[in-house]
């Protein structure tokens, strides 16, 4: 669904489904069904994009393209006019910025992402094009807001299943600048991103919402997460689908398992990069993991800091503090004993100067 004025356009892949238009004017007290559009030959569509009084329609059924067609609002947001259409591939998802369009070509055997220039509305031309390695399966993208960067996740083929980075500033020379998962997770597959300023949030399946400082968007900083799916971090399609953040800075996340959520930051995180150098702190995987009753975590540091280490229940509690002082630099082991805890899945923070360095997963078995 996108919404352009005070109308929503939804689209789906059940047949004949076509565009739906809603009239939101009278929200909250009631929504209109305004009509089902269909182009000539347009019958599905599995995914839709916006820019300004533009919708594009991705990966609709094969007789009318599965690329990206242009559907005009500028006249008439309840009677769309199609503009132009671009098939050389099937595309899943795309981010349009202006007159631009990042499309993500998914399919086994592609995983390009294409440029488009739709400065024409009806005659849309390929700009560019680049392989989503490694293991290219280009799901959807975020831009960050001065265009410098795209966030690229695949979600099909083979493991591990990566968010990129990519530089594009330049797109006769697009240069990946980094690759990123969940903190302590390689199973995971990567579903959605969106980015909000220097915050990117991200629909990670079975790890969940994972929340991303993008104060230096080459090297990003998980800040934050939820595990909506707590079962497993397996590489199945299921738990976290879609997330969108409200300018409340609330988090909507739908889990196709769970349910859906709404989030809150529980305390607002600070990141001066000049003062926090995160290569200068070293979190290990728990040993042994899975665990009975006690294991060891261990962590090291390249430089003295105010050190604390806690540990989490799968909801985000506090359950105990293993650490709290001042500490040299070097490498230290700290012992966690859970006989008094019900079996389950806990989460470690390292802390260094009160920002949060890595959090890792381990798992309670009695």
């Amino acid at each position: 669904m996108k919404v352009y004025s005070h109308y929503a356009y939804v689209v789906s892949e059940a047949d004949t489904s076509g565009v739906k238009i809603y009239d939101l004017r009278y929200l909250p007290d009631s929504v209109r069904f305004v009509k089902k559009f269909l182009a000539p030959g347009h019958s599905t569509t599995h995914s839709i994009s916006q820019e300004g009084p533009f919708l594009y329609l991705n990966g609709s059924n094969a007789s009318f393209g599965q690329g990206v067609a242009v559907l005009d609002l500028s006249v008439d947001p309840e009677n769309p006019v199609l503009r132009g259409k671009w098939n050389t591939r099937y595309v899943h998802d795309c981010r349009v910025l202006k007159d631009t369009i990042f499309a993500m070509n998914i399919n086994p055997g592609d995983g390009q992402i294409t440029v488009i220039d739709a400065r024409n509305k009806d005659s849309l031309k390929t700009i560019t094009q680049w392989l989503n390695l490694p293991n290219p399966s280009p799901h959807n993208c975020a831009l960050t807001n001065n265009r410098q960067y795209l966030f690229a996740t695949d979600e099909v083929g083979a493991i591990p299943r990566l968010l990129k980075i990519w530089d594009i500033r330049d797109l006769s020379n697009v240069t990946q600048v980094n690759t990123w998962q969940p903190t302590g997770i390689t199973s995971s597959i990567v579903h959605n991103v969106e980015i909000y300023g220097d915050t990117a949030v991200i629909a990670h399946y079975t790890a969940g919402v994972r929340v991303l400082n993008l104060s230096n968007p080459v090297a990003p900083v998980e800040v934050a997460w939820y595990d909506t799916y707590p079962q497993n971090n397996n590489n199945s399609y299921v738990g976290c689908w879609g997330v969108y953040k409200f300018p409340s800075g609330k988090i909507v996340a739908s889990d196709m398992i769970t349910g859906l959520f709404v989030l809150k930051l529980g305390q607002s995180v600070s990141i001066n990069e000049s003062n926090l150098r995160v290569n200068d702190y070293e979190l290990k995987q728990n040993f042994p993991n899975p665990f009975n009753p006690s294991t060891s975590i261990s962590y090291r540091l390249k430089s003295s800091a105010f050190i604390e280490l806690k540990v989490y229940d799968i909801l985000g509690n506090e359950i105990t503090k293993l650490v709290s002082g001042k500490q040299a630099a070097g490498n230290y082991k700290v012992d966690f004993e859970a006989e008094n805890l019900s079996s389950g899945i806990y989460f470690y923070s390292l802390y260094a100067d009160g920002n949060r360095i890595s959090t890792k997963r381990m798992t309670f078995l009695k």
